[in-house]
This record gives structure tokens, C-alpha cells and sequence, in this order.
């Protein structure tokens, strides 16, 4: 699959390339960053440019689209739909994305999310979003609320990182849902 660009009112997301090598570890330094994902932690310049190498794999074997978020041109997170399955299976895949600590609160990722889940509706064909993120990621949780994520529950050990293993919360949206932000018991 080639890559795409997808353009909101205030955002570009686009492939990631060397030219954000720096960018993506200056943002990773940050100790939210691998506190709630996988990355790696300390994260080097090396694991930059390695992440942007496996980024352009995965989306010429179609298995994982990664996009750095750009807010006037300034690398503002990354954002992916992650394991995808193809439509003639159900086709589903898992949201997953990070904030550089700049740009949070700013609605951004919401905004960059919806554009993501559109594609993945509209363009891929897929019938299932899974959002997963570490218990207690609050800011996380509140984003999947108000994309229309339904709270799915809690996964006891759910959650691998280079760390070890962690609970996770875990939702679900379908492209049949309405999305509009419904309670969820953690939050």
C-alpha cells in the first residue's frame, strides 16, 4: 500500500521520514512517552531513524499505517492504525498514537484520530477500531471517549512493553457506530 496523507483544518498527517528523525527522539524523551507505550526507553536517535525504516515497511506490506501529526509543520505525535486484517476478513485494526508534550491539550489528537478512523472506514473498509492503552492513562482513555470509543473493559495483564506487562483498558468502535461519546466506568 502506498502511503496517504490526510489533511484536517489544522493538521497534516503524513508518512514519517528522516527529516523527523530528530523531532521523534527530542518528543521521546519525554517520560509520558514510554510510561505509556511501547517505546523504548532511553530512546536515541537510532531508534528514530529505525522506527521511520519500519514504518515505511509496514505500509508497503499494508500491515500497520503510521503517520507523524504536523501542526504547522512541527512534528505534533505519531498516530497509527496498527495490525490491520483485511477487509475480506472483517477487517479491523488497533488506534495507537502519542503526543509531543507542546501540543497536548490542544484537541489534536482528536482531530488527528478522526481523520485516521475515517480512513480506516471509508478507505481500508474496516468494520472495527480497537483502542488499548495502559490502566490509569487517563488523558488516553478521555480521547477514545470522545471519538465514540464504547468501554470494552479491563485486561489483566493485557499489555507488553520492553518493561514488562501492565493492564489495559480496553474499546472498541464499529464504522456502524454513531460515535458519539457515551460513559465509560473508569473515567
Amino acid at each position: 500500500m502506498d502511503p496517504v496523507s490526510l489533511h484536517t483544518e489544522r493538521l497534516v498527517l503524513s508518512i514519517p521520514t528522516g527529516a523527523d528523525i530528530d523531532a521523534i527522539s527530542a518528543a521521546c524523551q519525554d517520560p509520558e512517552v514510554p510510561r505509556w507505550t511501547t517505546v523504548p526507553s532511553p530512546y536515541t536517535p537510532q531508534h528514530a531513524a529505525d522506527f521511520v525504516d519500519l514504518v515505511a515497511g509496514w505500509w508497503a506490506d499494508g500491515v500497520e499505517t503510521v503517520w507523524a501529526i504536523r501542526k504547522g509543520g512541527v512534528l505534533a505525535g505519531m498516530i497509527g492504525l496498527h495490525r490491520i486484517t483485511a477487509p475480506s476478513r472483517g477487517g479491523e485494526a488497533e488506534l495507537g498514537f502519542w503526543g509531543v508534550a507542546d501540543f497536548r491539550g490542544q484537541g489534536i489528537m482528536t482531530e488527528a484520530a478522526r481523520a485516521v478512523i475515517d480512513y480506516a472506514f471509508d478507505d481500508l473498509g474496516l468494520v472495527r477500531i480497537t483502542w488499548r492503552a495502559v490502566v490509569g492513562n487517563l488523558p488516553s482513555a478521555r480521547t477514545a471517549r470522545a471519538l465514540g470509543f464504547r468501554y470494552e473493559g479491563t485486561l489483566r495483564q493485557g499489555l507488553s512493553n520492553p518493561r514488562g506487562r501492565d493492564d489495559g483498558w480496553i474499546a472498541g468502535l464499529l464504522a456502524s457506530d454513531d460515535r458519539v461519546p457515551v460513559e465509560w466506568p473508569v473515567l
